[in-house]
């Protein structure tokens, strides 16, 4: 690879080159931690929107809408589509670039599909150094999708500035499609194919179980003659309350009709508002930086440990000490430890 020629033609919006340049990063070839050390001064422009939720609810539908909404404002947008992991190739299944095939010839549109490799938290694990790279390029507006595995899909919070939480009304009972992990990474939520059955009242659960959290569970729940009333306190509350926190809304979206995206658009540029004002925007972004530096040290680690080091070889010598139980895997790893603090080579 030559770095210097890649980057310098990623920098000239060159295609071509920022498909290499992700290749490069998303398969940690020779010299990709250089090339993201040289474009970290040109991100930090892009909003980076996390799209997760249970598989079927309508994500890749529902971004394949927001992109073109953002394209109408006059964005560039770039997607990372995480799509399940194929048991031949080991490559993405490219299922979502599929579903999205009406935005994927606009010029200013890039969407590029990863494959999890093992991850389980709905996320290829450099998803957020590919990120860097489309920031990098000029991108704007960043949407991460993330695979669809349910409850653990908890990775895309720490990745984006905002995450939107996709449930459809066949999601489950109310206390399966609310636990409170998943509950607790959203700061917006979308009831897609709100055309069926229980859509409204799948959105009355959520909003009762946020405000339980926020001890005003009852804040928008009508009375039984109150429907017309309900609708009206809902449009016009606040997405932040008194206090200043974020309320996360609630819209209700049916995305291959295109409906209820203007609103869901609106609910992100509202929460990035509020990012911006309350400070929560550099706040998430240096603990971003933080963890993704943390992240860089414990591949180093592990790279040279495993690689430069002879712990390999000192463990396979004692496996007989701990087959036969004279020894614990506890106890070598220990010793392993200790030897390398202490600066030697085991």
């Amino acid at each position: 690879m030559n770095a210097e020629r890649l980057l310098s033609d990623l920098r000239a919006g060159q295609t071509a080159a920022l498909a290499r340049a992700i290749s490069v990063v998303e398969n940690a070839r020779p010299g990709f931690e250089q090339l993201l050390s040289a474009i970290h001064g040109d991100t930090g422009r892009a909003r980076r929107i996390g799209i997760t939720g249970p598989p079927g609810a309508g994500k890749s539908t529902l971004v394949e809408r927001l992109v073109s909404a953002f394209r109408a404002g006059g964005h560039r947008v770039a997607v990372v589509a995480v799509d399940p992991t194929s048991p031949f190739t080991g490559g993405a299944l490219l299922g979502d670039r599929i579903r999205m095939e009406s935005v994927a010839l606009d010029r200013d549109v890039y969407i590029r599909s990863m494959a999890t490799r093992g991850s389980l938290g709905g996320l290829a694990t450099t998803t957020g150094e590919v990120c860097d790279v489309l920031d990098a390029a000029g991108f704007d507006r960043i949407l991460l999708e993330t695979v669809g595995v349910g409850q653990s899909e908890l990775d895309v919070a720490r990745m984006a500035d905002t995450t939107v939480l996709v449930l459809v009304p066949e999601s489950g009972d109310g206390i399966q499609t609310l636990k409170s992990g998943v509950m607790e990474i959203a700061d917006v939520f979308v009831v897609n194919k709100a055309d069926r059955p229980g859509a409204e009242k799948l959105r009355q659960e959520i909003e009762v179980t946020l405000g339980i959290r926020r001890g005003n569970a009852l804040r928008n729940v009508p009375a039984h003659h109150g429907a017309l009333a309900f609708r009206r306190v809902r449009a016009g509350a606040a997405p932040v309350g008194a206090d200043g926190r974020w309320t996360p809304p609630v819209a209700l979206a049916v995305a291959a009709k295109g409906e209820g995206v203007e609103e869901l658009a609106r609910a992100l540029d509202a929460h990035f508002d509020w990012l911006v004002a309350s400070g929560e925007l550099d706040e998430r972004r240096r603990r971003r930086l933080f963890e993704r530096t943390r992240e860089v040290v414990d591949r180093a680690t592990r790279r040279w440990v495993w690689d430069e080091s002879h712990a390999d070889r000192w463990i396979q010598e004692r496996m007989d000490e701990v087959a036969a139980g004279r020894a614990s895997p506890y106890d070598v790893a220990a010793e392993v430890v200790e030897t390398l603090k202490q600066g030697e080579r085991v």
